[in-house]
């Protein structure tokens, strides 16, 4: 792997570590990156649906929306600026268990994958996804909000493993300080016929970097998933469970791909 390729993915990687960067509570997105990205000019459109029919009903600080029977609906744009650098625009909406509807705020990002296998062969992908976006604070404690997303994986025709190490990372600047938190997520997923693929998501968020919280205070979830990437609306589906009584007991999950 030549060395031009990796220097300033190994810099961008290290920044995100020792930068004075806390944590995003809208789940807005239920997904591990892989090494998917648009062509150069290339529109996308994904609508990401997800719901807590029994979750977190308390809320984690003054004012806070808890997740506990929301449903969020999330618009997210992409356009090709290269084969390898693609940007997103989210449009999050939520709807909580009391009925109330809020629009959550924008996120923008920028999704590098330098390396990739050619489409349809085997070999490791490696990339990095990096997020900004300005949460209303009944949903995030704390603006602006950044994350910072490694994404290191292996796909052949078979097989898919993807991780994305996640640094989350909120400012408080009425309170003049910033927190990170280390967020986690693995897929696996195996084809098994022509177009779709079963496997698992896990999810964890360990708490702040350099005070982890105790595992059973750790945000846990574990999703069997579907991909379906054939046909004229692509999606994943996923239902995730909690894995200790401090994560959400039931979640569903879906990524419909709108053709444009």
């Amino acid at each position: 792997m030549p060395l031009r390729r990796v220097l300033p993915f190994a810099v961008l990687v290290a920044a995100s570590l020792i930068a004075p960067l806390a944590h995003a509570d809208l789940t807005d997105e239920i997904q591990v990156y892989d090494d998917s990205i648009n062509h150069q000019g290339q529109w996308g459109l994904e609508l990401h649906l997800n719901t807590t029919p029994d979750g977190r009903s308390i809320p984690a600080y003054p004012g806070e929306i808890p997740p506990d029977h929301g449903f969020r609906t999330t618009m997210e744009w992409s356009y090709g600026i290269t084969d390898t650098l693609e940007a997103g625009l989210y449009l999050p909406f939520l709807h909580d268990a009391a009925g109330t509807n809020y629009f959550a705020g924008p996120r923008v990002r920028l999704k590098w994958i330098p390396i990739k296998p050619a489409e349809g062969s085997s070999g490791p992908f490696l990339g990095l996804n990096v997020e900004v976006s300005a949460v209303n604070e009944r949903l995030e404690q704390g603006r602006p909000a950044v994350e910072l997303r490694p994404i290191i994986g292996y796909r052949s025709p078979l097989w898919l493993i993807a991780f994305n190490p996640v640094v989350d990372a909120t400012f408080h600047p009425r309170y003049g300080n910033s927190s990170s938190d280390f967020a986690p997520a693995l897929k696996v997923a195996r084809t098994v016929w022509s177009g779709t693929a079963l496997g698992l998501e896990y999810y964890n968020d360990f708490g702040r970097i350099g005070s982890f919280d105790p595992a059973r205070k750790q945000n846990q979830q574990l999703f069997a998933a579907l991909d379906v990437t054939r046909g004229l609306i692509p999606f994943n589906f996923g239902i995730g469970r909690g894995l200790n009584d401090a994560s959400d007991k039931w979640t569903v999950k879906a990524i419909l791909e709108i053709p444009i």
